[in-house]
């Protein structure tokens, strides 16, 4: 069934106004001029086709046209409260279905993912490997990808791209090769990996060294498992947290969000 259009603007005008009977503190309420506010009356009598107000010599008056139609109109927006309300439940949600590389999952995210809910109890996690899933189909709330930039989405950069030579203590004078990262000219890979995550395992095992990106490495770094050979230097690619617009505009989001930008800075 194809929906009438309605002046909602107008409508909201015309209720403020009938509220007050006055144009001038219905201006005050909707913070716009008495002007702007006369005009929206009178657009919305020539939608209507019929008079809503009358001066007296008391003041304004509603016009038994605009009486009959009033409560009808303020049940309606009661309604679209309720609507906003219910759409916005989700938002107050303590559940987040986060998808991140199982690497950087394991070195960086789960530790503040667990100091975030230690301040908030309530909070629930699901996590998704596949850090491409689709948003719509995985339900995500948020997505962590080792990439150049956000893309068609909208993103915060978890910390500057920057990438370092490292190794375990022991390990051989020899390369760890993984696809994000080419091997300085004319070296070669020993050991051939498919993700930043077995490059990390191997070069903690002592297989070898890698180049990998400074914030995967931290937490290994200061645990002594890992040394620096060469670095930080700067880098192309790093870790976005990334969403599409709408899950930027969830409270529960940009409460987490803020928080692991604090703690990424320290």
């Amino acid at each position: 069934m194809k929906r009438t259009h309605l002046p909602l603007n107008a409508l909201r005008v015309f209720d403020a106004a009938a509220r007050h009977l006055s144009f001038t503190r219905a201006a005050d309420e909707l913070a716009v001029t008495p002007a702007a506010v006369g005009q929206q009356i009178r657009a919305l009598e020539d939608h209507l086709g019929t008079v809503l107000f009358r001066r007296t010599s008391r003041g304004l008056e509603l016009t038994p046209e605009a009486l009959a139609g009033l409560d009808p109109l303020r049940d309606g927006f009661l309604r679209f409260e309720e609507s906003v309300q219910a759409m916005q439940a989700g938002q107050a949600s303590d559940r987040f279905t986060i998808a991140a590389p199982r690497e950087f999952y394991a070195q960086w995210l789960a530790p503040r993912l667990a100091a975030y809910r230690r301040e908030n109890p309530k909070v629930r996690y699901q996590l998704i490997e596949n850090e491409t899933a689709d948003f719509t189909e995985a339900n995500l709330d948020l997505a962590v990808r080792l990439v150049d930039g956000p893309g068609d989405l909208e993103g915060i950069e978890l910390a500057p791209a920057r990438r370092v030579v490292v190794a375990h203590e022991d390990a051989p004078d020899s390369w760890i090769d993984w696809p994000g990262a080419p091997l300085p000219e004319g070296a070669e890979g020993e050991i051939t990996v498919g993700n930043a995550g077995q490059a990390l395992s191997s070069a903690m095992a002592g297989l070898g060294r890698a180049i990998l990106p400074y914030l995967l490495v931290e937490e290994a770094l200061a645990a002594g498992r890992l040394k620096i050979l060469e670095g930080p230097d700067e880098g192309r690619r790093s870790y976005w947290l990334v969403a599409p617009l709408p899950q930027w505009r969830q409270k529960k989001v940009k409460a987490l969000v803020a928080f692991l930008q604090q703690d990424a800075g320290n």
